[in-house]
């Protein structure tokens, strides 16, 4: 079982991935590995999210695949039944933590309050993703938020891109930034690899 903090070690940005194909699934990693994206996070935003995982964790061991939008221990269940090795919640709610303690599923949830980074720090989690980072008040907010909680660190996701994720990257209790930017949807559905190993390469770079 991996430590959601070990995510960070492997470069500044995780991306955030959205998938209406199986079929772009492993060309789409092998795109994000070729630029030196390691950790990948597979939204289950489309019915063939949790297919993608699959076929992503089967094909390239290499990578480490997780599912985001973890809403419910349901959820918890089919990602790491699908090869997920880590999850990733848009919130926090004690089911989702008891569900991801009970898989032994490392769990990065979502805060966005400071209520909701006591509840998730409560239950034992001190790697939070903050979002969505950009309408919850942004870097600002994260300067705030050090000073009662120093022993917590974040993962700004939401809104953020490649020319503004030095800023985030830059605050002592930001590890890493979560960010769609390396993955649009455009150069999906074109199937354009060569890009988005570009744009992988630029995000690896950072920082």
């Amino acid at each position: 079982m991996i430590d959601t903090l070990s995510l960070a070690s492997h470069g500044p940005v995780i991306p955030v991935i959205v998938l209406q194909q199986v079929a772009d699934a492993v060309p789409l990693a092998e795109a994000l590995l070729a630029g030196g994206v390691k950790v990948l996070e597979v939204t289950l935003r489309t019915p063939v999210a949790l297919d993608c995982i699959e076929a992503i964790a089967k094909a390239l061991p290499e990578a480490i695949v997780g599912a985001g939008t973890i809403r419910s221990a349901a959820d918890a269940r089919a990602a790491r039944d699908a090869g997920s090795r880590f999850a990733v919640s848009p919130g926090y709610t004690a089911e989702v933590g008891r569900a991801c303690r009970e898989l032994d599923l490392p769990l990065l949830p979502g805060v966005a309050t400071a209520s909701e980074v006591m509840s998730a720090h409560g239950d034992g989690l001190d790697f939070l993703k903050f979002f969505p980072a950009q309408q919850a008040g942004g870097i600002p907010m994260l300067k705030a938020l050090a000073g009662p909680f120093p022993d917590v660190v974040f993962c700004p996701t939401g809104g953020i891109t490649l020319e503004t994720a030095p800023q985030f990257l830059a605050l002592p209790n930001v590890k890493v930034c979560g960010g769609s930017w390396l993955t649009p949807a455009d150069a999906v559905a074109a199937k354009d690899w060569a890009r988005i190993t570009r744009l992988a390469r630029e995000a690896a770079a950072l920082r």
